[in-house]
């Protein structure tokens, strides 16, 4: 019976990090040790809140640290991991930090198991087939309609089918604003590339402000239109769904799959994003992909940072047909491109599908990672509770050496 034997998290950060929409400027990377066999994982969170949640001294029955239900856990198969995943959100209840500490764990579980059984993670949890999905190359409006125009035009240079762009200006500013900026995405895309628009929750409740957007939304042929509102607000969700003129799309901040599953069958919204680095793993993804598959809604990645991750959550998918595209980090910083030695690349067809190498196929760069760690240490009354953890080629760069969690 093989068990859990490590579990270290390691924080990386860009030296300048920019109020903007970019999750991409820093990270949490797990490691997971289990009967001499490794696998790795990211979560989307807070890094310094995300390292607290995994040790932070037990505060009452239901908010243990992570590490209590996660050390020492067998980890021989897919129902291993689902126990732990319960084990942590029974035990961590009210610690809300913990589901995105269990994210990058159970991933990185997904990542062991399938590397020591030598097959891909999607098949690991049953899929007989990876599909191809139309990547959209995903990128922030400019700070003007010139500079989204140039960001289109790059990446219709680059051959993709279909582009978001989201965030920025968008929102903030009046409905002939956005109309230019939509005009600019569709001018530089041109006619044939598929536009998706990224409002980042600008909205909150306000639907009215929703609608003076959609004549320009229809217009330039948008095939959704991305997280007007608030995430968890159902209700408000399902009047706009009503009355858009444009597909919606909504659930990258879901932090449960009940969560994803409530606003797909109530809120009305035509694709369910999930970030599998936030919900709870791959399992979760899953839970909540075949749901959205029951109800006729499609399910689609939220990833805009390392190609671990896009790996990760092309995975609860793999083998879903009626789920054509994926989220694909054009333009990530250059943590994001430094942090592995593998790439998830478009073929032919301008498809990209989940690796089929064992566990996730892509290995952390640890050299090229090692230049952005950051050196923590968290200490309670004398007591350390957390160093940052040695690793293979981190402390040949001269980072400091740690215990583990």
């Amino acid at each position: 019976m093989a068990r859990i034997d490590a579990v270290d998290m390691y924080y990386f950060r860009l030296p300048d990090v920019q109020d903007i929409g970019d999750g991409g400027q820093d990270m949490v990377l797990v490691r997971l040790e289990s009967d001499g066999h490794v696998g790795w994982g990211e979560c989307e969170a807070s890094p310094l809140p995300t390292l607290a949640a995994l040790i932070a001294p037990l505060s009452h029955s239901a908010c243990h640290p992570v590490i209590h239900s996660v050390r020492n856990a067998v980890l021989d198969g897919p129902d291993d991991i689902r126990a732990l995943s319960a084990a942590v959100r029974a035990n961590s209840f009210d610690l809300l930090q913990a589901d995105h500490v269990l994210s990058g764990i159970e991933i990185a579980a997904w990542d062991l198991l399938g590397r020591r059984h030598e097959c891909p993670v999607h098949e690991l949890m049953g899929q007989t087939q990876s599909v191809g999905k139309i990547p959209y190359a995903s990128v922030l409006f400019g700070d003007t309609p010139g500079e989204t125009h140039e960001r289109a035009h790059a990446i219709r240079a680059a051959g993709y089918r279909a582009a978001k762009f989201g965030w920025g200006t968008f929102g903030m500013g009046s409905v002939s604003d956005d109309e230019e900026q939509l005009e600019a995405a569709r001018s530089g895309l041109g006619e044939a590339i598929d536009l998706m628009v990224d409002a980042g929750t600008v909205f909150g409740e306000n639907v009215d402000e929703v609608l003076l957007r959609m004549p320009a939304l229809k217009s330039h042929e948008v095939v959704w239109l991305e997280e007007p509102l608030t995430t968890w607000a159902t209700t408000a969700y399902a009047r706009l769904s009503r009355e858009a003129r444009v597909p919606l799309a909504a659930g990258e901040g879901l932090h449960h799959p009940l969560q994803a599953i409530e606003l797909i069958r109530a809120g009305g919204i035509s694709f369910v994003q999930v970030d599998t680095g936030r919900i709870g793993g791959i399992n979760d993804s899953r839970r909540a992909q075949q749901a959205a598959q029951a109800q006729g809604v499609q399910f689609v990645n939220h990833t805009f940072t390392t190609h671990l991750a896009l790996s990760a959550s092309l995975q609860p998918y793999a083998d879903d047909t009626s789920s054509r595209y994926c989220e694909y980090p054009f333009d990530a910083s250059e943590l994001a491109r430094a942090a592995s030695l593998d790439h998830i690349k478009l073929d032919e067809n301008g498809l990209i599908s989940a690796p089929d190498a064992p566990g996730l196929g892509i290995t952390p760069d640890l050299d090229a990672l090692a230049p952005y760690l950051v050196d923590v240490s968290i200490t309670v009354n004398d007591d350390v509770l957390y160093t940052t953890p040695d690793a293979a080629g981190l402390t040949e760069m001269g980072r400091a050496a740690g215990s583990h969690a």
